[in-house]
């Protein structure tokens, strides 16, 4: 009886690790398929009807090349392939407003647009506020003067958002201003001070 539990025994030991091992090949062999399907991909052309990965965006008045996947989001591509790291991801679902860009002189989620979808268009992040010889923007100068902002991280999607609004209400009340830029969160929850500092920022546009 201890002779056929003892075999018994030895052959699920067996059993087991053959099962491991046979998942641990499987995978090794699934895993440099996707390898090899990948370079083989890379190589062809694209077929009628796909997405161009490599592409050309107008960000901050210079023409960028840059590999994009078709699912990728412009923030992604700001931050990770373009270096634009002032760009925010906060939620990542276009309720917080950090990621906020301008396109076409609009505000926009960045993190809710894909890459793909705004080739043609002009794109202006935070960092393309500040003049080619470092001058800050009025909106950015009036942040310094009134000290805005907290930790900060809400600041580019402020300054964005408020600088698309600006350009179709050059002379807004403190109520309209508000208003523009109500699609924008602070965490720090000092939205008194963030709108002193843009409201002073209007004023330096307007007597730039």
């Amino acid at each position: 009886m201890d002779d056929v539990e003892n075999r018994e025994s030895t052959s699920n030991r067996i059993t087991r690790r053959a099962f491991i091992k046979g998942i641990i090949a499987a995978g090794a062999v699934s895993w440099s398929g996707y390898m090899f399907k990948g370079a083989t991909m890379a190589s062809q052309k694209a077929s009628s009807g796909s997405v161009e990965r490599l592409i050309t965006l107008s960000v901050n008045g210079r023409q960028r090349h840059v590999d994009v996947m078709q699912q990728e989001t412009l923030a992604m591509t700001l931050r990770n392939k373009l270096g634009l790291t002032a760009t925010k991801i906060g939620c990542d679902r276009a309720e917080c407003g950090a990621c906020t860009v301008l396109i076409d002189d609009v505000p926009q989620y960045s993190c809710s647009i894909l890459t793909h979808s705004v080739r043609d268009r002009k794109i202006v992040t935070v960092e393309g506020l500040t003049g080619a010889d470092g001058t800050l923007h009025p909106l950015q100068q009036g942040v310094l003067d009134e000290q805005g902002f907290q930790c900060g991280y809400c600041a580019p999607g402020f300054l964005m958002a408020a600088a698309g609004f600006l350009k179709t209400n050059p002379n807004p009340t403190r109520q309209e201003l508000a208003h523009g830029v109500s699609g924008n969160l602070c965490r720090c929850q000092d939205y008194e001070k963030i709108l002193d500092s843009l409201m002073q920022g209007a004023q330096h546009l307007r007597e730039a």
